[in-house]
């Protein structure tokens, strides 16, 4: 099904990324979390891969088992990065043909070694290019990126939503915000983004910090602003795995359960690839 279809019959999604695992023990801890996850009837799944364009055939394939074995809606994640417009043709028909319906068109972050992104040869330097590309000769349900504290390359907020306007008019159906910590800043965003005419839902990405070692890695990321006392606490409990966990479980269930309450279309977890800290945040919601 169509994640507009989706849309039309529900206030509110909950879905879950994940992005192709590496090795075979890391295809046996996937295996098990996905068996965990589609336990809570996600509303969809997504399935990413790695800069510069990395595992996109792995990505396919989990696209394929995700969509077809297991049953689950499934979002393909696809970028501009090393992608023509023959090879985009090619792709969206092989997605076609696995009954694939819905994506995530991205400009993709630049290769590896790249200081800028530089659009291929006869492809594409925005998402909203490809989108319009894709929403031309293509029937999927097509979803975006939206960056609540704005996008790293963007000098101001104003700026980046009239990227975000321009990439709404050229065929996108729902949008997933990167992650963020601070719900007033996405309230604010979604707020302009609306006064924008951007009509579109725009949908929370939620990803729980369990361990110090990832906020300084999130925060370069992303740069997405780290509440001092999530930085704090993660920091005096860096050496107590279980309570640097149970610290960032907590703060996303007080986040999430705040999102919702005050109207937010739902929740897109990013999971990397591991269940528990999701299925707990997911279950404290009493949904």
């Amino acid at each position: 099904m169509k994640i507009r279809e989706i849309m039309q019959h529900t206030d509110r999604t909950f879905s879950f990324e994940f992005f192709p695992p590496k090795d075979e023990i890391s295809a046996v801890d996937f295996g098990i979390n996905v068996g965990q996850l589609v336990k809570l009837n996600p509303s969809f799944v997504s399935v990413t891969y790695g800069a510069g364009g990395s595992s996109q055939e792995k990505t396919f394939a989990l696209v394929d088992y995700l969509q077809n074995k297991i049953g689950l809606t499934t979002v393909a994640h696809y970028t501009c990065v090393g992608s023509d417009r023959d090879k985009i043709f090619s792709d969206m028909l092989n997605l076609q043909k696995l009954g694939v319906e819905n994506l995530m068109l991205l400009r993709g972050d630049p290769p590896k070694g790249s200081v800028s992104f530089q659009a291929p040869k006869d492809g594409f330097s925005h998402a909203s290019d490809l989108i319009r590309f894709v929403r031309k000769h293509y029937a999927f349900s097509i979803g975006g990126a939206a960056y609540p504290e704005k996008h790293p390359e963007a000098q101001t907020l104003e700026e980046d939503i009239g990227h975000l306007k321009n990439k709404y008019n050229s065929g996108t159906d729902f949008l997933i915000t990167q992650l963020f910590f601070e719900n007033d800043a996405y309230f604010s965003f979604a707020r302009r983004a609306r006064e924008s005419g951007i009509k579109c839902r725009i949908i929370p990405g939620i990803i729980p910090i369990t361990s110090y070692a990832q906020v300084n890695r999130f925060a370069d990321m992303t740069a997405a602003r780290i509440p001092a006392e999530l930085h704090e606490k993660l920091e005096r409990y860096k050496d107590n795995p279980e309570k640097s966990y149970q610290t960032g479980v907590d703060f996303a269930i007080r986040q999430c359960m705040d999102l919702l309450d005050r109207g937010a279309p739902g929740i897109h977890f990013y999971t990397l690839n591991k269940s528990r800290a999701a299925v707990e945040v997911f279950e404290s919601l009493h949904l």
